[in-house]
């Protein structure tokens, strides 16, 4: 009766172990494609990124909007013009020089408007170069591969017992469910990020024909502060990349496979939270609301 007893534990042990192994050996490899994209996507200029939505883009915000921010520009400017004359006693001691300043203001206003585009393309091409070049600066291998990291797991598993075993099967199931949902954060984050860059520029025009009016300019101030913000918010990705390389690189230190399994969730967790948090580090830094 023993000796059956015994088969069947060392027949459960070995299906434990097989089954563990199995679950670590892809745990990862999701999670590692989607971090390993991250410095790809983010570097991407609009155009870059996906061509056919850029261009849909950038028809919307020519042929709808620019014809609204047109309307918004002459209520602004008619606006502009009667407190100019107001602000001289009402048309008493009327300086002819206050019209040519509102028909250089109206040019510069027309000149914004029209070239919103190219205005904002500008800044996310500045920002991609950063990017490029934070790329070359920060290096390391943000892969998690644990076999690699622990070689002798395999030995580890079989001097353990039929409880401990049993209870790392199971954490090695809850861990792989996790990394799973981290990379859907991941990709909700990086590809959030550029969705949001598409509908804020293509509304550009509207907060643009706003900018020459000393009330009114605050509307365009904080759109230019936004743009920024989510141009930079590419460089704060790329740092919490570079970090998540360092970190992750200690698992190699790791002589316990329960305590490098959580470890490197624990790790992936915290890049997913710091991304996250990018979004709106960016728009404290550059004061955008």
């Amino acid at each position: 009766m023993q000796s059956i007893l015994d088969k069947l534990a060392e027949w459960l042990k070995e299906l434990l172990i097989s089954g563990i192994l199995g679950n670590l050996s892809g745990m990862f490899d999701t999670v590692n494609t989607k971090v390993g994209e991250i410095a790809g996507e983010v570097g991407m200029t609009p155009s870059a990124w996906n061509g056919g939505v850029f261009n849909l883009i950038r028809s919307l915000s020519e042929t709808v909007i620019i014809p609204i921010a047109g309307i918004i520009l002459t209520f602004v400017m008619c606006y502009e013009l009667i407190q100019l004359v107001i602000e001289k006693n009402n048309l008493h001691d009327v300086d002819t020089w206050i019209f040519f300043k509102w028909i250089f203001k109206t040019f510069v206003a027309v000149f914004l408007v029209t070239n919103t585009w190219n205005i904002v393309m500008a800044i996310f091409d500045v920002a991609q170069n950063v990017v490029s070049q934070s790329g070359g600066i920060i290096s390391g291998s943000t892969s998690i591969d644990l076999s690699t990291a622990i070689p002798d797991m395999e030995a580890q598993l079989e001097a353990m017992d039929l409880g401990p075993l049993l209870g790392l099967w199971f954490q090695s199931m809850v861990v792989g469910l996790t990394m799973n949902i981290l990379s859907i954060c991941i990709f909700l984050v990086v590809y959030g990020r550029m969705i949001e860059i598409y509908l804020v520029t293509s509304v550009g025009p509207i907060p643009f024909a706003t900018m020459s009016n000393r009330e009114w300019s605050s509307v365009g101030q904080n759109y230019l502060k936004s743009l920024i913000a989510l141009g930079f918010q590419a460089f704060l990705i790329m740092i919490c990349v570079g970090i998540y390389a360092v970190l992750i690189q200690e698992i190699s230190t790791a002589d316990n496979i329960s305590a490098a399994i959580w470890g490197c969730m624990g790790y992936t967790v915290l890049l997913c939270f710091t991304l996250f948090k990018t979004g709106s580090m960016a728009k404290g830094i550059f004061s955008a609301h």
